[in-house]
């Protein structure tokens, strides 16, 4: 039995963070209805066509899920959705500020009605302050947040690679609603949950604010290298290939000076005795590294690196991630079923095959609406003229 199986849950969802959010709580078992708007559905379905034909995004945050269509502005809709929640668990939505509201489907609205519901609000900015209105995409968070002020190199900020702003939001969501189940078995009521993709962000900017706190210097774009450990980041070697590294401590610093550059002496410099004089001398020792990296290629780097006991990486590109040998070790890769057929997907962390976690099919658009509405008492001829009036 997977841990949510027998919890309901009903979505008015789009793009990635609250979609990634019920995506975790479908992969533990839970059943999960997204709504989705007739004829276009979820924005986030054409964000491209990368897996055959598919969107990447939404092929990656929404498997495991059935797709209902309804125009909620329809009167008939709003009576399927009261339908669903009469016997839902969550209600989770990330539409435009003040969306639900006008629909009756706010907590304060639904709680009157469904007091065992748990209403999970994911939105940029959180649900009043004078922000609340504002558009908020993953990049503008990135900002807001603090983020690209600490990223990339300097004067040259630079955005995260994925929807890190919209992942932490969703994660955010995922665990808070699991903590509401559980607080929900000792009291019998839902609960609201109101996260912000803003608060999630600063969060996870703790490390950063407290190193500048009361004025001090913030940590400085550093690119791909650690902003205040040194030496750890990106070194290149003489085949042209790039060698993360790591180093923590003054152990791994003499290890380091000994056995991987071949400069012993370097352990009794005063320029280099410590992490901060490392870092005050950044430029000066990069030199060294990068003139004793060029006599050898990134595999003989990464061998001397492992002699030492040094923390250390390839630069992988997604290709390489694909064919990830740990991965492929650890039988981590399963299929999941899409229209255009199956497609290669991660198991969930932490959940293995014989944890038989939910890897089912990512939807059609509406694929499941007449079933659903079946399920809840439509007969044939009321679908047909939910479809004439355009209502699914």
């Amino acid at each position: 039995m997977r841990p949510l199986q027998g919890i309901k849950v009903v979505t008015f969802e789009h793009a990635i963070a609250a979609p990634f959010c019920t995506r975790q709580l479908a992969d533990l078992g839970a059943r999960v209805i997204k709504i989705e708007r007739p004829g276009t559905g979820d924005f986030a379905r054409n964000y491209d066509e990368r897996v055959s034909g598919l969107a990447s995004h939404f092929v990656w945050t929404n498997r495991s899920k059935e797709s209902l269509t309804l125009d909620v502005k329809q009167p008939q809709a709003l009576d399927v959705v009261h339908k669903l929640l009469a016997d839902a668990d969550v209600f989770v939505q990330n539409l435009a500020p003040g969306a639900t509201q006008r629909l009756g489907l706010d907590y304060a609205s639904l709680h009157e009605k469904y007091p065992r519901l748990i209403v999970c609000d994911i939105s940029g900015y959180g649900l009043d302050g004078p922000f609340r209105d504002k558009k908020a995409y993953d990049l503008l968070i990135q900002s807001e947040s603090g983020f690209l002020s600490i990223t990339g190199s300097e004067n040259k900020p630079a955005k995260a690679g994925c929807s890190i702003a919209d992942i932490a939001a969703g994660m955010y969501g995922y665990t808070n609603i699991l903590a509401a189940l559980i607080e929900r078995d000792k009291t019998g009521h839902g609960k609201h949950i109101d996260v912000s993709m803003l608060e999630s962000m600063v969060e996870w900017m703790s490390y950063p604010l407290y190193y500048s706190i009361d004025g001090q210097t913030a940590p400085r774009q550093a690119g791909a290298s650690h902003a205040t450990i040194f030496p750890y980041g990106p070194f290149l070697a003489s085949d042209g290939k790039t060698v993360m590294l790591g180093l923590q401590n003054e152990r791994e610093w003499k290890n380091f000076c000994e056995t991987v550059i071949c400069h012993p002496e370097l352990t009794t410099d005063a320029r280099f005795s410590s992490n901060s004089r490392r870092v005050g001398n950044r430029e000066e020792l990069t030199q060294i590294i990068v003139e004793a990296f060029g006599a050898l290629t990134a595999a003989q780097v990464i061998e001397r690196l492992e002699q030492a006991n040094i923390a250390n990486a390839r630069m992988n590109d997604m290709h390489d991630v694909w064919n990830h040998e740990q991965l492929t070790a650890r039988h981590r890769w399963t299929t999941v079923r899409t229209t255009a057929g199956d497609v290669p997907a991660l198991y969930p962390p932490g959940q293995t095959a014989a944890d038989e976690p939910r890897m089912h099919a990512v939807p059609a658009l509406g694929g499941n609406t007449e079933a659903i509405l079946h399920e809840l008492g439509f007969n044939a001829s009321s679908i047909k003229d939910m479809r004439t009036t355009g209502t699914i």
